[in-house]
């Protein structure tokens, strides 16, 4: 076994409190401006350098005192969500309405102290560490923006690790799934047009609220009757918007929703099926609909022999028996698969479940979602004895 988890341990105050400011002061995907100004500072303590991208992303840049060649990059997403937390902790949001509900303070946490403790071991690194502070993952935005700027960002990384936050798990487990790990996701918005009329005579106007509605319910039927029960199929509608008064039909309507799927052709077989129900159930009641997509991220899948690699880091800093090969498909997407795309890469999950922890437990995307920050340091340790063991093997 290394001694990261150990040298970890000796700045978990650090870790701790950095997660601590971040979930204090959550922003909103491409708004992270005061979250990038923080972590500038860190690096800036830590002596690395550092540039901005995409506005309000960060690079790090690590270099060891031999130059072998080996580029890793690991990753931390840094934006939080619209949702008023309910938590009431010392470092509860200050952004009233805005949340880290998903984990992204304690990575981009965890990615600062793997900064510090590779910091502390230049002389012994054989290459280049790249720290990837990435903007936008809830809005399927940030991956791409990076990954279109490969030379700022990837550089010439052949590696790229990164880790999630995952309430399911206690903490001290790792979950590291060989394949398909999470599903791709699409988001529509369904513009209706109808005709605006007295409510007390709809046959002189064109309803675009009960078109609307129909289409809501006609959807769950392409999951139930028109894909197989073998393959996991999200269609979901989140958002519905129609009318101006209550005794007016309704001339206009908008559905935003998205698609979640778990392989290419059922993704283009769904995707079709919902513009046609659309379309067809908006031209019945006399309207029309347009549905506009918006490609958030594609299948993520975890190469079996990165897999491996990263088996074997985990078991050098933690020991044996603190990985969970079988946990399920997640059904949430991540745009960490647009790196998987330019270079070999692996997305763990690391536990932060304690049933002994109020709300550690919570799914994500809730306002009281929190997690066992004894994790912290675990997270911080896989992302530096990642990095060392690529750059100097």
């Amino acid at each position: 076994m290394n001694t990261y988890l150990s040298d970890a341990e000796k700045i978990k105050e650090y870790v701790v409190g950095l997660r601590r400011y971040f979930h204090a002061n959550p922003e909103l995907s491409l708004k992270e401006f005061l979250t990038s100004e923080k972590i500038e500072k860190e690096l800036d303590e830590l002596g690395i350098e550092h540039k901005r991208t995409a506005e309000t992303g960060v690079i790090g840049i690590l270099r060891g005192k031999e130059a072998s060649g080996r580029v890793t990059a690991l990753r931390a997403d840094i934006d939080a969500l619209p949702i008023y937390e309910k938590n009431d902790v010392p470092y509860r949001s200050q952004n009233d309405g805005v949340m880290h509900a998903c984990g992204h303070d304690a990575h981009t946490a965890m990615l600062l102290g793997a900064a510090k403790l590779l910091a502390a071991k230049r002389d012994e690194l054989k290459g280049e560490v790249r720290f990837l502070f990435q903007p936008a993952e809830e809005i399927g935005k940030g991956g791409k923006l990076y990954t279109e700027r490969r030379s700022e960002t990837l550089g010439d990384a052949a590696r790229v690790f990164g880790i999630h936050c995952a309430p399911d798990l206690g903490t001290g487990i790792v979950g590291v799934k060989k394949g398909i790990n999470n599903a791709s996701v699409d988001h529509f918005t369904i513009n209706i047009e109808g005709k605006s009329a007295h409510v007390c005579n709809p046959s002189k106007g064109v309803d675009a609220l009960y078109i609307a509605a129909q289409i809501v319910v006609a959807l769950q039927g392409i999951v139930s009757r028109m894909t197989s029960p073998l393959e996991p199929v999200v269609i979901g509608v989140g958002k519905l918007e129609a009318g101006t008064g209550y005794n007016i039909i309704a001339g206009n309507a908008q559905l935003e929703g998205t698609t979640r799927n778990i392989s290419e052709e059922n993704r283009k077989k769904v995707n079709g099926l919902v513009e046609e129900t659309a379309n067809s159930i908006a031209r019945l009641y006399g309207g029309k609909a347009e549905v506009v997509w918006e490609d958030f991220a594609s299948v993520l899948i975890n190469p079996a022999d990165i897999c491996d690699e990263a088996v074997e880091v985990i078991n050098d800093v933690l020991g044996k028996g603190h990985v969970k090969t079988d946990r399920e498909i997640y059904l949430s997407g991540d745009d960490f698969c647009e790196y998987q795309k330019e270079c070999q890469g692996v997305y763990v999950y690391l536990g932060t479940g304690n049933a002994d922890k109020e709300n550690t437990r919570n799914p994500y995307h809730t306002n009281n979602f929190d997690i066992d920050e004894d994790a912290l340091t675990i997270g911080a340790a896989l992302y530096a004895a990642y990095a060392e063991k690529y750059i100097n093997s």
